[in-house]
């Protein structure tokens, strides 16, 4: 077992309990405005402190996981459940008119940065977890059409292809299975790296004002909202800061686990 897979798998894992459990149990109403106790530092009373508005930071940063996991989520989501088929099919028209229309299509999107077209999108439909979803799922699109197709090429040449070929099966049963299980691998892990810059552009975007909105917690808009009270109370700007620089590197490790573990050319002997 690689330390990358078990302490991504432990530090992502911190995000998901806070998240799950914030369904059940905070240790405060994060809807409770509490002007008396603003600013104070951690404590017993208050583990991580409150903010400036007297809020508990701990129950702030448990509600804001549920927010950007949830968007982070759903995003990769749609870009699978769109990418995935549009890979599968440009894979099976190779060097055909289909292929080079979805090619050329990702081309195009990714010739524009992904946070900036998403902030012009979110604009443009107006700031909401709703909309940065959308401008988040959009970029995943083009990622696992792209991921898909280079895994499946390969396959396509294999002989239990052509003996498919052979027996009748048309281009989208033999996508579906012989091709997708074979690249299902490459799609978990793509999925690990796709979710953590996920919940990386929802905190850009909450950040300048896009994302969830009030009273909704966010990662991204309790940056904006601390930055200019780091001075005077440090803790209000760094927790969320730690709470994301944690979940991506967790992600981030996982999925580099993952890929080393389920990818057979990758895998090193354990002494």
């Amino acid at each position: 077992m690689r330390w990358s897979l078990i302490l991504g798998g432990v530090l992502a894992g911190l995000a998901l309990v806070a998240a799950a459990l914030s369904f059940v149990w905070t240790p405060g109403d994060v809807l409770q405005i509490s002007v008396a106790e603003k600013l104070q530092p951690p404590s017993d009373q208050h583990w991580l402190g409150t903010d400036q508005l007297g809020r508990d930071m701990l129950s702030m940063i448990m509600m804001g996981a549920r927010t950007s996991i949830a968007v982070a989520l759903v995003a990769v989501g749609i870009g699978m459940g769109f990418g995935v088929p549009l890979g599968l099919i440009a894979a099976a028209r190779r060097g055909g008119w289909l292929d080079e229309a979805i090619m050329r299509g990702n081309d195009l999107i990714f010739a524009f940065p992904s946070l900036v077209i998403a902030i012009l999108i979110t604009a443009a439909l107006g700031p909401s977890a709703v909309n940065a979803i959308i401008a988040i799922g959009i970029f995943n699109i083009p990622v696992f059409a792209r991921v898909t197709r280079g895994g499946a090429l390969p396959i396509w040449t294999l002989d239990y292809i052509r003996a498919a070929q052979v027996a009748g099966k048309g281009a989208g049963r033999i996508s579906l299975q012989h091709v997708l299980p074979n690249i299902a691998n490459l799609l978990i892990v793509q999925g690990t790296i796709q979710f953590s810059l996920g919940i990386l552009a929802e905190a850009g975007l909450s950040y300048v004002g896009l994302g969830a909105q009030p009273p909704t917690p966010s990662w991204g808009r309790m940056l904006a909202e601390a930055q200019t009270m780091f001075a005077i109370a440090p803790h209000v700007a760094i927790v969320p800061g730690l709470a994301i620089v944690i979940t991506v590197l967790g992600l981030n490790l996982l999925g580099d686990g993952l890929r080393d573990a389920l990818d057979p050319r990758l895998r090193r002997s354990v002494p």
